[in-house]
């Protein structure tokens, strides 16, 4: 902060429409040295900074919810972030419900530094001071936080920023949202920030990540993996050597040696050699934070990942694959996605849309987009009026039925239909041939979701949607739709039956 009085009075616009600006001039914060310090935002808090003024911007409001990695700097964040509003405008409260009372005291001396070494000339008075409050007299705004514990707590009042911090811990987070959630006008300029790191798929948290991720709520997702800490890597020691897992862990999210050796050392220490826990306290992808819960999935996040690194950057060959998942009117959705050879394109999805709907789309698709075979799943009986009209519509020679429930061609390696569809995808990702799949975060998602395990005759048997659901898991219509594009070579038996098939992966578990 400038010590003169007339560059404050230049500058006052911008300190108050510009946090970056504001936040090294206007806050002091302690760094892990036990420092004080200006607060210069960090790489992921400018990345999230940008995400939440981007929604803001268009939108007029923030409704965001984050998964980070441990130790980000994300609550600081929120913390200068809201006591720059509340000291800034009139009329204004901010609330941050955490889920231990040490983390309560811990967020509440953040924002109490920020107002205790905040220059005169941006400094409110305060009228109430306690160890859960600030109340600033002449704006008629406050600051306060709450400990998720007692089902009432932040239920009275009307708040205009929500802080909802480390939410997949919280004992009862359903009656906790349900009340602040009324507090919280859905207004212009209100925000809310739900943050934490991953506590496993069983809990509000991640329902509402979910709904994120698929585009069915107000909230908009932002991750940020662990390795763009700069602290997150240890010089590296004469003699290390990476093993075949880290080589490609290290080859797909582009990280270095020194990172390498930090993730080999938390690994072997913090988590006693456990790497699917590191990857829900570090996550390098959504789908790694999650990763402690749906450990025996079929497809790996790793693997999806390298698809994504790959997108663009490889041609497609072969026919023009289309895969068609209906769905019935209800939560699911209709799902489309299109494969050539090693590359998958952007998938669509369509709520509640009927058979002659879906049947007139497909049609439009196959137009546009030179589709060669369409594969449609009719093992609902949604499915079978959707072809119907299609072969009326006169597209029947590249229309084939698939039903996931069937017999699987090669029964001794799979069960049912749509185990030997997953099946051939994973191998697909697993294959030698580099492939490719869009940036599109609900397909990777979906495509790590679903378990696996082997019945009495080692043949693979996918977990079924309904086993997802019980484990809080939302159908895979994308990735289903996905599956039904590996279908076709299935069904071409004249031209495969006397190809011998590589021994899939997880026959060696």
């Amino acid at each position: 902060m400038a010590s003169n009085p007339d560059d404050y009075l230049v500058h006052l616009q911008r300190f108050r429409t510009d946090f970056e600006f504001y936040a090294p001039r206007a806050l002091k914060i302690l760094n892990k040295s036990g420092q004080l310090i200006p607060f210069h935002l960090n790489k992921s808090q400018i990345y999230a900074h940008n995400k939440i003024e981007g929604q803001l911007k268009r939108k007029g409001l923030v409704r965001k919810i984050i998964l980070k990695a441990r130790q980000q700097g994300f609550s600081t964040y929120t913390q200068g972030r809201f006591y720059w509003k509340v000291t800034g405008h009139f009329g204004k409260k901010a609330f941050i419900l955490t889920h231990l009372d040490e983390a309560t005291t811990n967020l509440f001396n953040i924002g109490k530094r920020f107002h205790d070494h905040c220059p005169l000339e941006l400094k409110p008075s305060t009228k109430n001071k306690s160890e859960k409050s600030l109340f600033f007299d002449q704006l008629n705004s406050g600051y306060s936080v709450g400990t998720a514990r007692s089902d009432g707590t932040g239920r009275s009042g009307t708040f205009q920023y929500l802080h909802a911090s480390e939410m997949a811990f919280w004992r009862n987070a359903p009656v906790h949202m349900a009340g602040i959630g009324q507090t919280l006008p859905y207004e212009p300029g209100t925000e809310s920030l739900i943050e934490s790191t991953a506590d496993g798929i069983s809990n509000m948290y991640h329902e509402i990540w979910q709904d994120a991720v698929n585009g069915i709520s107000d909230y908009e997702p932002i991750f940020i993996p662990w390795y763009w800490q700069f602290e997150y890597q240890r010089p590296v020691p004469a003699g290390f050597v990476l093993d075949a897992d880290e080589t490609e862990y290290m080859e797909t999210y582009d990280l270095t040696l020194p990172q390498m050796v930090w993730r080999r050392y938390k690994i072997n220490t913090d988590f006693r050699c456990n790497a699917s826990l590191f990857a829900q306290e570090y996550p390098a992808t959504p789908e790694e934070a999650f990763m402690a819960s749906i450990e025996g999935t079929l497809i790996k996040p790793q693997k999806i990942q390298l698809a994504v690194k790959k997108h663009g950057k490889i041609e497609p060959y072969g026919l023009r694959l289309m895969g068609v998942d209906p769905a019935e009117y209800g939560e699911d959705d209709t799902a489309f996605a299109y494969r050539q050879g090693p590359v998958m394109e952007e998938p669509e999805t369509f709520h509640g849309i009927n058979q002659m709907q879906t049947a007139g789309l497909v049609a439009l698709r196959i137009d546009q987009k030179r589709i060669d075979k369409v594969m449609v799943d009719t093992s609902g009986g949604w499915g079978g009026g959707v072809v119907a009209r299609l072969g009326e519509l006169g597209y029947g020679s590249k229309i084939i039925r698939i039903n996931f429930g069937e017999s699987a061609i090669d029964r001794e390696s799979y069960a049912k239909r749509r185990d030997e569809m997953w099946g051939d995808m994973a191998e697909w990702f697993d294959g030698d041939e580099p492939v490719s799949i869009p940036a599109n975060k609900r397909l990777q998602a979906e495509l790590s979701s679903p378990k696996y395990d082997l019945d009495s005759s080692r043949r693979l048997k996918l977990e079924s949607k309904e086993q997802m659901k019980k484990r809080g898991i939302k159908s895979p219509d994308i990735a289903d739709a996905a599956a039904l594009t590996f279908a076709y070579k299935l069904s071409n038996t004249s031209s495969t039956s006397t190809e011998r098939r590589p021994q899939p992966n997880w026959r060696a578990m």
